[in-house]
Parts: structure tokens; sequence; C-alpha cells
């Protein structure tokens, strides 16, 4: 009887080959490891909620599936997400969008992928932030186009109007743009954002706005949506938004993009080759998310601002370490380039040394662009937060001692 052979080298393309893995999945691959192995995890590295989806989106998945929506939709989702994302905008943020311009998608992250595969052709540039969410110049390197990071330590992580006029070239095509971001939490404020905007439109740039912590932001910061600048600011936006956050509903896979209705159809076409359309459950979960009550969203953003207050002074009384306060989502970004002493070089040496020796997950910023940082989540109790900061400290003192 044959057996099947593996093949000594799979012929990887060329596109999938100039990817990088995953920082953020590597990280929940450690904890879960560790935890699998029965060692007590302080698991700092998971970008998701800690809380569970409110009941009454799980009572409304429920009932979608008793009543059978159980088929296929069209790619764009079905009519009650479309208008409920329309509506939503309408009540937040005053400003109108056409069925034609609003499409579900699996998650937030494959409505990135969709605005940029569908823009990006060899030879493009996409200006990319740093530090950035790991998978934005993936995404643009699978498309073919070239990424090209703009430094913002000068200015405490939070991009401005210069610096993105400095990094544009003949041809620079698209810039994304996420705030509140991940990984550091801070908040692009709204007039430097509405700046950005009008250099762009004047470039004739395209523009996508990843507003996956849209709602997770802390006073006196102000919530923003580059939904509520005027019309002609908005002709080459797109906006990729998420459930995931805002609803603790990151199993679920279901985002939204907002975008001209050209560039949408556009978008429609990848997606009706891909995944086809959102799980049609999760869609009418989705609708309840917008529609229902929002009192959840008001819980969690005050646990996240509770655990906000007493960690950031916690990791700056560490010696070896300092962190910029973060206005949004629920991440720390702290500089540990005052540990690398005693062989350790990169903050994926100080990542490594803190699991193996403190059991406690972080994330090393080199992934998001920023070489001598780790990335915090606080998605986590307060009682966790407290032990893993112990065990920070500890390492702390040890590498300093």
């Amino acid at each position: 009887m044959k057996t099947w052979q593996a093949m000594s080298s799979f012929p990887v393309s060329k596109n999938v080959s100039r990817m990088q893995s995953s920082a953020t999945m590597a990280a929940m691959q450690a904890a879960q490891t560790l935890r699998a192995a029965g060692v007590n995890v302080c698991d700092f590295g998971a970008g998701e909620p800690d809380f569970d989806t409110p009941e009454n989106i799980k009572q409304a998945a429920t009932a979608a599936m008793k009543a059978g929506r159980t088929k296929y939709t069209s790619a764009g989702g079905i009519r009650e997400i479309q208008r409920a994302i329309i509506d939503f905008y309408q009540r937040e943020f005053e400003t109108e969008f056409q069925p034609s311009e609003v499409m579900a998608t699996a998650g937030g992250k494959q409505a990135i992928f969709n605005a940029v595969v569908t823009l990006i052709d060899p030879g493009d540039e996409v200006l990319i932030p740093k530090p950035y969410w790991v998978t934005f110049p993936e995404v643009v390197v699978f498309a073919g186009g070239t990424p090209v990071f703009i430094e913002t330590e000068e200015t405490d992580f939070v991009l401005n109007v210069e610096q993105v006029e400095r990094a544009i070239t003949a041809r620079t095509k698209l810039i994304i743009l996420n705030s509140p971001s991940n990984p550091s939490g801070r908040v692009l404020p709204p007039n430097e954002f509405r700046r950005i905007m009008e250099l762009t439109t004047e470039r004739g740039i395209y523009v996508v706005s990843d507003e996956c912590y849209l709602r997770f932001v802390y006073p006196p910061a102000e919530v923003f949506s580059a939904a509520s600048l005027p019309t002609e600011l908005r002709a080459r936006l797109c906006i990729a938004g998420s459930f995931s956050k805002t609803y603790a509903m990151t199993g679920w896979r279901v985002g939204y993009a907002l975008a001209p209705a050209d560039w949408t159809k556009a978008m429609l076409k990848v997606q009706g080759h891909s995944t086809s359309n959102t799980n049609s459950i999760a869609q009418w979960a989705a609708v309840e998310a917008l529609n229902g009550p929002q009192d959840s969203v008001a819980r969690m953003l005050a646990e996240y601002t509770a655990r906000r207050a007493w960690l950031l002074p916690a990791l700056c009384d560490i010696p070896g370490i300092s962190c910029a306060q973060p206005e949004g989502a629920f991440y720390a970004f702290p500089d540990v380039r005052g540990c690398l002493k005693n062989g350790m070089k990169t903050s994926a040496d100080f990542a490594q040394r803190l699991l193996e020796e403190e059991h406690t997950v972080v994330t090393d910023g080199a992934g998001f662009g920023a070489e001598g940082h780790v990335r915090i989540s606080y998605a986590t109790s307060i009682e966790r937060i407290k032990e893993g900061v112990g065990r920070i400290r500890r390492l702390a003192e040890k590498i300093n001692a």
C-alpha cells in the first residue's frame, strides 16, 4: 500500500514567501503551549476582550438559527446589516452612506485585505506609520506593493501631517491610518486627522482608516471617525470597522467596509471569489449589536479605564521601562530598551526571557515595526495584570541588579 510522502520543499508563491508570520499569533501560540503544560501563565498577548459576547447578541444568533437564516447571503451582506451600519454612522457621526457603499466582511481584517488588494499594483507605495498592526505591511506585500514606513517615535507615536508629507513620493497610492492604534493605543487628534485627509485629497492619495477600536477612547481624547469628515475629503476613503472589540465578538468574524461605490464594487468582486459572504448567523447577531442596548460597551470601557489607571504608573515604576500614555484601545506599549543589557540585545530577547523565566507573555514590538518595545494587552483581569506586572518587575530588577 502506498503512503503519502510529504514534499521536501513546497513551492510557496513569491507573494506569500515575502510575507512575515504574525507576531501576535506567535504570542498567542506561546501562551497556549504553556497553559497546555499546566503552567500558571500571565498572558498579555491576546488582542481580544476578556468579556463574553453580550447575551442579547447571542440570543439574536439563536433566533436567526431557529428561523432558518443559515443560508448564503449576498457577498455584501444582508440588507439589515447594511442598514444597521448606515444608521449607526448617522446616529453617531451625522453622516450618510448608501447601501452601495457598505459591505459586511469576515472581520475587520478582511475589509483591510479587500481594500488593499483591489487598489495596489506592483510598484505602488503604501505609507504605513510606525508602529503598525502586524498585518498592514504583509497585505501590501501580498498585493505586490511596497510598504513605506513613517517613523513617529519623535512624536511619541502620534502621526502628524508633516511626517506624512515628507514620506510622499510620486509612487504613493495609499496610506493606512489606525486610530486608536494597535499596538500603541495612541489616538490621532481629530484636527490632525483632518489635516492629513486634506493633504491626501490634494495629492490624490487613497486612505484606509482602520477603526476597529473606534469606541474605546479615554477622555479627554475624543471618539472620532473619518466618516465625520466632509464629503469631499472622503472621496478616496475606505473605513474598516469591526464588531470584534466593541462587542466582544472576536470569534464571530464579522466586520464591515465603508467606501465609495466603485471601490466597494471591486471589493465585492474579491470577496465573492474568496469567502463569499460573511457568516449569515453572525450578520444577524451584528444587527442586534448595533441596534440593541449599548450598555455593554460602556461597561467594558469603564473596566479598561480602571485597568489602565493602575497599569501605566506601575509599568513606569519598573527599572529600565518607560511607557507613553495610550488614549485608546486596550494596549500599553512600553519601551524596554533600558533592560537590554547583560546579553540581551533586542525586545525579542526580553520577551523570550520573560516567557521562560516568569511565564509571562508579551508581544515583541519588532513585529509592529518598533524594536525595543513590547505590547501589553490589558484585556485581562486586574488580578492577572497585577501578577504579571510583578513578574515583569522581578525580571527587570534581576537584569538591572
